[in-house]
């Protein structure tokens, strides 16, 4: 049941499956085997990530040993569900629009851990946000950042709207979704203010 899931995982990357080309090497792999082992041993947990529409890279080598790098050609309604959820965040002054896709990691059993991968292209965004999640660690500063901060302010948002009511612990996977910590501290606010209100009502 989606609301006794009480952990939530966050990592820029978790490998899911080889032909969804979101992760690029060692973080994602270790993210991938945490959320097969969670399977395995029925660990109440969920998985978010963002979604990488252009992956990593392919990297070619050419005759003299140059190498060039292109974008990663991959159907993302091939291997994810749209879960038709989607919130708004603050970015740069304005709103973003992020959807969540989701991956079911499924052991033997039939046991699943969700992952939920965040994405911006979406008509409501502009062109530039709509590119955020379009290349794993892609871009210069300002780009990381701002993927950081769908990752961590997204992914909260996007496990409040989806009913994951009972979470209690949030696991970041290296620093790439601190944000979310500024997330939860807004959350805390809003809800002490709603408390002083009604005893003050």
């Amino acid at each position: 049941m989606i609301s006794e899931r009480r952990i939530a995982y966050f990592s820029m990357e978790i490998a899911v499956n080889p032909d969804v080309p979101t992760y690029s090497g060692g973080l994602g792999m270790l993210a991938g085997d945490t959320v097969r082992s969670a399977a395995d041993l029925h660990v109440p947990m969920v998985g978010v990530t963002l979604l990488a529409r252009q992956g990593y890279f392919v990297q070619h080598l050419d005759a003299a040993g140059n190498q060039t790098e292109q974008p990663v050609d991959w159907q993302v309604d091939d291997f994810l569900n749209d879960t038709g959820v989607s919130v708004e965040m603050p970015l740069e002054g304005g709103r973003v629009k992020v959807r969540a896709w989701q991956y079911d990691v499924t052991a033997s059993d039939g046991f699943t851990v969700p992952v939920y991968f965040l994405d911006t292209e979406l008509q409501e965004n502009s062109q530039e946000h709509r590119q955020l999640t379009g290349k794993l660690y892609g871009g210069d500063d300002r780009y990381r950042l701002c993927q950081e901060a769908i990752l961590g302010i997204g992914g909260v948002r996007i496990l409040r709207a989806l009913q994951h009511s009972a979470i209690e612990r949030f696991h970041l996977n290296e620093g790439h979704a601190a944000l979310l910590t500024l997330e939860l501290l807004r959350e805390h606010r809003d809800r002490a203010g709603r408390e002083e209100f009604a005893q003050g009502d």
